[in-house]
């Protein structure tokens, strides 16, 4: 499930914090979840959780297109997961343009899996609307770097094949850890991805 929302200048979370209060760490529901905010707009943020249960439900007064449903394309997991740094792309394709966006976002993540075994790489499609689709990377920074794998995490290239495809440009998040589930010991809480 993806959650997008934004949070405005001096005021609370309002709505925001009511919903991510309905995704807490603490109902069985919610297997892992993981924050993140825009790099281009510090007030937008996502919320990604996967729910072992049936979903929760929406409080009163959320916008339903904020809320997807994601299906996944490609997912690849080590375990246990060792990540140091943890990003989120969505894209959004252009009409009837979907499925060439979803596989030249596949063919990226064969390529990253195949070469540098990151620590979680993730690419799915909402359900609510198939012309989002979301690429979520996790690696640990200290063995990309010496492996020299930073390169095979870069969207650079990717990018002019899927500019024409896109109805705006890719939005970027980075993780950003909620206080409560910091753990001491690393930048990427236990309880992400």
């Amino acid at each position: 499930m993806l959650r997008l929302y934004d949070v405005s200048d001096g005021e609370p979370m309002g709505a925001a914090a009511t919903a991510e209060e309905n995704l807490s760490l603490l109902d069985a529901g919610v297997h892992a979840r993981s924050r993140f905010r825009s790099v281009d707009d510090p007030a937008r943020f996502a919320l990604y959780s996967v729910h072992t249960d049936s979903l929760p439900t929406l409080p009163p007064g959320t916008e339903r297109r904020s809320e997807h449903t994601l299906v996944a394309v490609r997912e690849f997991r080590r375990v246990p997961l060792a990540a140091s740094s943890l990003a989120m792309t969505l894209f959004t394709a252009k009409p009837d343009r979907a499925v060439p966006v979803v596989a030249a976002i596949a063919h990226f993540v064969e390529r990253a899996v195949d070469l540098y075994q990151p620590g979680y790489l993730l690419l799915a499609h909402s359900l609510e609307e198939p012309r989002t689709s979301l690429l979520l990377m996790a690696v640990h920074d200290s063995s990309a770097l010496r492996a020299g794998a930073t390169g095979a995490f870069s969207l650079d290239a990717l990018l002019p094949e899927l500019a024409p495809l896109l109805a705006q440009a890719p939005e970027h998040y980075e993780y950003c850890p909620e206080p409560e589930a910091v753990p001491v010991g690393g930048a990427v809480s236990p309880y992400a991805v």
